[in-house]
C-alpha cells in the first residue's frame, strides 16, 4: 500500500513539471548536481559563461558554481549537460524534482529568472540583500555598476501580508535599489510590479 502511494505521489510530481524545450544538440559543458548547486567542469567554455554573461561564480579550482536556476536555464539553452554519475546524465524532470526538494519555491523563481534573462538583463542571487535576485540594467555587468532592482518572485495564488510587503521595501530602500515583484501565473507567464518610496 505504501509503495503504491509513493508511486502515485511520484507520478503527480512528474506530471506537474512543465516540459523544458532544449536547444539544438551541440558540444555542451559537463556539470554535476550537488545538493543545492551545480558545478561545471574546468574548461575555457565554462569560464566564458562567466566572463561573457556572468553566469555563476568562478572557483579557485577553475570550475564554475551555478545556482539551481542558472543550471536549469543553461540546460534549456543547451549550454551544459548535468550528470548524476560520471557517465549517467540527469534528466530534466529529475533535475527539477531535486531542485524542488531543496527549494519549494524553485519553479516560481525559475520562471522569473528565465523571463529576466530572456529580456536581456543579467540577474544574480541577492541573499545578502534579503531578496531572491538582483537585476542589472541592460549592458551592465556586476562589478561595473550596482544592480538597479531587487526582485521577489511570487506565485499569483500566494499572498503577502502588509508586514512582509513593507519589509521588502525597507530592504530595497536601505540598499538604494528599486523593488520588483515578479508575479507568476498558472501558465508560467510573469508580470512585474515596481514599488517605490514616495514622500507626500
Amino acid at each position: 500500500m505504501a509503495k503504491a502511494k509513493r508511486k502515485a505521489k511520484k507520478k503527480a510530481i512528474t506530471k506537474s513539471i512543465p516540459k523544458i524545450k532544449k536547444g539544438p544538440d551541440k558540444e555542451k559543458i559537463k556539470a554535476e548536481f550537488l545538493l543545492d548547486k551545480v558545478l561545471t567542469e574546468n574548461s575555457n567554455e565554462s569560464q566564458e559563461l562567466y566572463t561573457q554573461s556572468r553566469y555563476g561564480t568562478p572557483l579557485e579550482s577553475g570550475r564554475l558554481q551555478l545556482s539551481m536556476v542558472e543550471g536549469l536555464y543553461l540546460i534549456e539553452k543547451s549550454k551544459i549537460e548535468v550528470y548524476k554519475t560520471k557517465t549517467k546524465k540527469l534528466k530534466v524532470e529529475e533535475y527539477v524534482r531535486k531542485a524542488r526538494r531543496q527549494d519549494k519555491n524553485f519553479w516560481t523563481r525559475y520562471c522569473v529568472y528565465k523571463d529576466i534573462r530572456n529580456r536581456g538583463y543579467i540577474i544574480k542571487t541577492a541573499l545578502k540583500f534579503g531578496a531572491d535576485f538582483r537585476v542589472y540594467d541592460r549592458g551592465v555587468k556586476p562589478g561595473e555598476d550596482h544592480a538597479r532592482w531587487i526582485i521577489y518572485p511570487v506565485s499569483e495564488d500566494k499572498s503577502l501580508t502588509w508586514y512582509e510587503f513593507a519589509a521588502k521595501n525597507r530592504v530595497a530602500h536601505s540598499t538604494r535599489k528599486r523593488v520588483l515583484i515578479g508575479v507568476v501565473d498558472e501558465e508560467n507567464d510573469v508580470s512585474y510590479w515596481e514599488v517605490r518610496w514616495m514622500r507626500p
